[in-house]
């Protein structure tokens, strides 16, 4: 009888598979091909989850080519307070702006969107979630006042799922009524203000400026509201409603005007920007 060949003495025929062609949606949990995930606006193919974006993408998602003038770009922020958690605020600021290459969690600016020319807002996450201090809270103050002045729409992204930035403190928390009173003199002077809010817009951005929108668009299924629904279901001892916070749950009650798709995102903005600038 011939030997039959043991199998470890047999050619694999397995290939290595080059990493970072597959991606796990936190969604739907399956693995997803990396590549479409990109070519749909960093949505998940299957349950189109909305991936975290950075303020560079968003700006390219939205904006018309080359029409982008940052503004603002110096400010940076001071540590008026002295203020040490774990480590100290100036530390945290440093290594984050060392990280991302960021000076702040929003990047503001001068744009076109479908050759309607506008100023535009965007947070990003990646710096301290998004939170708002007092040059984020500048930031946004002085380009809504901006907007005024030269009769341009104002759009705003928000994801700031840290809310006010508490190392500042009370300069921090003034920022919200800061942000609240441009808005307000933007409405006065016939403006228009399009508040746009991603996964997860929370805190002291939503409860000011984000939520004055003449507009309200939000993405599919982010997290919207003040304090989270852990804390409120803690506090008030019940439970809550199913989708409670979403983007879906404040459309169904009246407190956004539409849920658009990321890939769907520009044009819908194209579309109001064409109605509100023919109407004025």
């Amino acid at each position: 009888m011939n030997d039959v060949p043991r199998q470890e003495n047999r050619p694999s025929r397995r290939r290595d598979m080059p990493s970072g062609l597959w991606t796990r949606c936190p969604g739907c949990t399956k693995m997803i091909y990396k590549n479409l995930v990109v070519e749909r606006g960093n949505v998940c193919p299957e349950c189109d989850f909305h991936f975290p974006i950075t303020s560079d993408e968003r700006i390219r998602n939205l904006c018309d080519p080359d029409t982008f003038v940052e503004l603002l770009a110096d400010l940076s922020p001071a540590d008026p307070l002295g203020f040490v958690a774990r480590r100290s605020y100036e530390e945290r600021v440093r290594e984050t702006r060392e990280k991302t290459g960021l000076k702040e969690a929003c990047i503001v600016g001068r744009a076109e969107i479908g050759e309607v020319p506008v100023v535009i807002g965007v947070s990003d996450s990646r710096f301290l979630m998004g939170s708002m201090g007092s040059v984020v809270g500048e930031k946004i103050a002085q380009s809504i006042e901006l907007a005024r002045e030269e009769g341009r729409p104002f759009i705003f992204v928000s994801g700031s799922g840290g809310g006010a930035r508490m190392d500042e403190g009370m300069f921090s928390l003034m920022q919200m009524a800061k942000t609240s009173a441009a808005i307000q003199r933007l409405h006065e002077a016939g403006g228009l203000f399009v508040s746009i809010l991603t996964n997860p817009t929370m805190g002291g951005a939503m409860a000011s400026f984000a939520a004055l929108g003449d507009v309200i668009l939000a993405e599919p299924k982010a997290l919207i509201g003040f304090a989270g629904p852990t804390v409120i279901k803690q506090t008030i001892n019940t439970d809550l409603p199913e989708g409670f916070q979403s983007s879906e749950f404040n459309l169904e009650h009246g407190f956004i005007d539409q849920v658009v798709d990321r890939q769907e995102m520009r044009s819908t903005l194209i579309r109001l920007l064409a109605y509100f600038c023919q109407e004025a």
